[in-house]
């Protein structure tokens, strides 16, 4: 086994407005670079480009926008990619994208490369939210689930929660390595009372949704949320940091019940997003098929409690220092209430507490454990000061 691995990973559907996907492979791309590996990362965009970054390599080619995604592109030139492949001459390949590239793993195959897929979604969740029945759901999950156990050397799985698709089909090349959070950056510390006045008032609770607004997300969940908790008499205001090609309609909705809620798009600045967080009394993070859920985490690093949908793995992952609730507005309003029943230092220090069990380093380790790659260099682990 060599020391030193040129970790060759490739994206599909990373957008400048995409959140958990992008952190996800910036923070592994620097904790590879970091133990001593060579990470480059190709993913699609609207031209080509080839730079040196803090996480290693990266290589953008030209992909073609995936209509009604709200800014996605793929790499959908096979050709140019097998060929970059073969250029580069990876040591390892890691693919996060169960469709349109898992056609690499038969290249990696014929080229003796051991070659991992990351399973960032369950199959069967995602096609739920775009409305098969959950027979065939399952069925179609499980038909490609299969081919892809078989083709990749090893599958990674960030919970649970998201390896029981494929111990459903009896997969055994699956591996666990979750995911982290940055809690220097990430901290409760961020919470800024007059931030927090400009969106609501002293005897009002301030909600935030961090989501990219698509139908596998069902940001519509905290809409119907904010609807029931102001029929219950609650005042309330939602603030919905995130864009994508439901935000028009989700819009319109808010404006057609004269709901509380303000949109701000994409938020760039991970500074004020990180303030936001921090700011609010919960987090609502609605999506069914999410198999880790970091923008859920990073909220409870900054000292936010989350609701997260039960259909997901963020159960798993927020612990008690949460609530889930049923995909149901109706059922997000009684979770919220529960939650604000706990004073606000104790749903606070709780939430912070469990985002402390999940750093970068201990992911950037397993990942490179998939791999079977040494780690050659240093791996940052953070141990965080308690702050409140």
């Amino acid at each position: 086994m060599n020391e030193s691995l040129r970790i060759v990973r490739l994206a599909n559907f990373v957008a400048p407005a995409s959140g958990g996907l992008r952190t996800a492979l910036r923070e592994l791309g620097k904790g590879f670079k970091a133990a001593g590996h060579e990470p480059v990362l190709i993913v699609p965009g609207e031209r080509y480009s080839d730079r040196e970054t803090e996480q290693g390599r990266v290589i953008t080619l030209p992909g073609p926008l995936l209509p009604g995604t709200g800014g996605y592109r793929v790499l959908i030139d096979k050709r140019r990619v097998a060929k970059l492949l073969e250029e580069l001459g990876p040591d390892r390949l890691e693919v996060s994208d169960r469709t349109t590239l898992r056609w690499t793993g038969k290249w990696a195959r014929r080229a003796r490369v051991p070659a991992v897929m990351v399973s960032h979604e369950t199959a069967d969740g995602v096609l739920r939210t775009w409305g098969l029945s959950e027979n065939l759901s399952r069925r179609t999950a499980d038909a490609l689930n299969v081919r892809t156990a078989h083709t990749y050397s090893r599958v990674v799985c960030t919970t649970e929660f998201a390896e029981r698709e494929f111990v459903r089909i009896g997969a055994r090349n699956v591996v666990r390595a979750p995911l982290g959070v940055d809690v220097m950056e990430r901290h409760p510390a961020l919470r800024d009372a007059g931030l927090r006045e400009e969106y609501a008032r002293v005897d009002e609770i301030l909600l935030v949704m961090c989501s990219r607004l698509s139908v596998e997300k069902r940001p519509s969940t905290a809409i119907d949320a904010v609807d029931e908790l102001v029929r219950r008499g609650r005042r309330v205001r939602l603030v919905v940091a995130g864009d994508g090609p439901l935000r028009e309609r989700l819009e319109q909705r808010a404006r057609e019940r004269s709901l509380p809620v303000t949109f701000l798009g994409h938020l760039n600045d991970k500074g004020a997003l990180g303030a936001l967080q921090a700011s609010a009394d919960v987090c609502l993070a609605p999506g069914p098929a999410e198999t880790f859920g970091l923008a859920a985490l990073e909220a409870m690093a900054c000292g936010t409690p989350v609701v997260a949908s039960a259909s997901s793995a963020l159960p798993e992952v927020i612990g008690s220092a949460g609530a889930t609730a049923a995909d149901r507005g109706a059922a997000f309003a009684d979770a919220v209430d529960m939650l604000l029943e706990r004073s606000e230092v104790d749903r606070r220090e709780a939430a912070r507490a469990r985002a402390e069990c999940f750093g970068w380093g201990a992911a950037v380790e397993s990942f490179l454990a998939a791999h079977d790659a040494v780690v050659t260099g240093q791996v940052h682990r953070v141990v965080p000061e308690r702050v409140t």
